[in-house]
């Protein structure tokens, strides 16, 4: 028996999937206690075998959405497909709600913006001008509401706001990102994935991930397939970005995934280009903040610009509990 396997699964299904997903931990208990599904994914790597990518790329190639018994035999019977697609996959989520928590960052900034997204993934984070958004005040109840200057937006990306960011749409002439490996937002198999990455059960973000996408596809960004922990790397992205653009390069929530000594050359990188740096990061993860924070009294992820921090967030957006000052806030 895989007790790597049986022990990570175990652990997912007691402490990490109830309550967001009831489908997810009954296949991780089932996994658990099943010695010939844990012997297959133990045939995946260490680093691809995490139950809500092993589990998406199951749905991705077309595992029924059932009991365990059901996902099992699926399992049994396409277990080379699915260790050979699960080994060349990482956990991508983009998830563009999180651009309700960068705008009040962004609102600040003047000029038209040249945004560079580090783990762009397909990009869906680098359109916050194209969605629109409903900021609900927490004490009054008052829906502040943003559109693109357009007109109302397929995505549309709802908040709740606690104190007074600046909330205004801000001008992107430049869009551009790096990935390890990086998703076409107009490919079928890249788009299903990203789709099959939603838990079970969480509603609404199937549709709004596929409207983002349609919007990417529609007007694809600059991707780059590398890694942004190259000084050299980023700075040649960094190069093509327009003259007279403030360059803005975000982290949204990529930092966690990143082992220590390729987050720190990335944070030294990016602290010596002429950008403004963007970043959605939990509290304790690194020592960049000024002033620190306390990871025990924060009350969320941390919303920072060029390591001020601004705002608890929610890390996939649904909240902003505005903190900074109004000199931070005004960048």
């Amino acid at each position: 028996m895989n007790e790597a396997v049986v022990e990570r699964y175990a652990r997912f299904s007691r402490d990490e999937a109830p309550g967001r997903s009831e489908l997810y931990a009954e296949w991780a208990a089932g996994v658990a206690a099943d010695p010939e599904v844990a012997a297959i994914i133990g045939r995946i790597p260490a680093t691809k075998r995490q139950p809500p990518l092993v589990f998406a790329v199951s749905r991705m190639l077309g595992a029924p959405e059932r009991g365990y018994p059901a996902w099992a035999a699926w399992v049994m019977e396409h277990a080379d497909r699915l260790v050979t697609e699960a080994s060349r996959r990482g956990l991508q989520t983009n998830e563009p709600q999180r651009c309700a928590a960068l705008l009040p960052a962004l609102a600040a900034l003047d000029g038209p913006l040249a945004l560079l997204e580090i783990g762009a993934s397909a990009g869906l984070c680098l359109y916050p001008d194209r969605y629109s958004y409903r900021y609900r005040e927490r004490e009054s109840g008052r829906v502040i509401g943003l559109d693109p200057h357009d007109g109302p937006s397929s995505v549309v990306l709802e908040c709740e706001v606690i104190g007074a960011p600046t909330l205004r749409m801000p001008r992107v002439v430049w869009r551009a990102g790096i990935d390890l490996a990086p998703l076409d937002a107009s490919d079928p198999d890249d788009r299903r994935f990203l789709t099959s990455l939603v838990w079970p059960g969480e509603r609404g973000r199937v549709e709004r991930i596929e409207a983002a996408l349609d919007i990417a596809a529609a007007d694809p960004p600059l991707l780059l397939a590398g890694d942004a922990t190259d000084a050299g790397t980023l700075a040649a992205l960094a190069s093509a970005a327009p003259s007279g653009a403030t360059l803005v390069v975000t982290t949204p929530g990529v930092l966690p995934h990143i082992p220590r000594a390729g987050r720190d050359r990335l944070l030294s990188a990016v602290g010596s280009m002429h950008a403004v740096w963007i970043s959605i990061d939990p509290p304790g993860l690194h020592e960049a903040w000024r002033p620190p924070v306390d990871p025990e009294t924060w009350g969320g992820f941390v919303l920072g610009r060029d390591g001020v921090p601004l705002a608890a967030v929610d890390p996939l957006g649904a909240f902003v509990e505005w903190r900074a000052s109004g000199t931070d806030a005004a960048g």
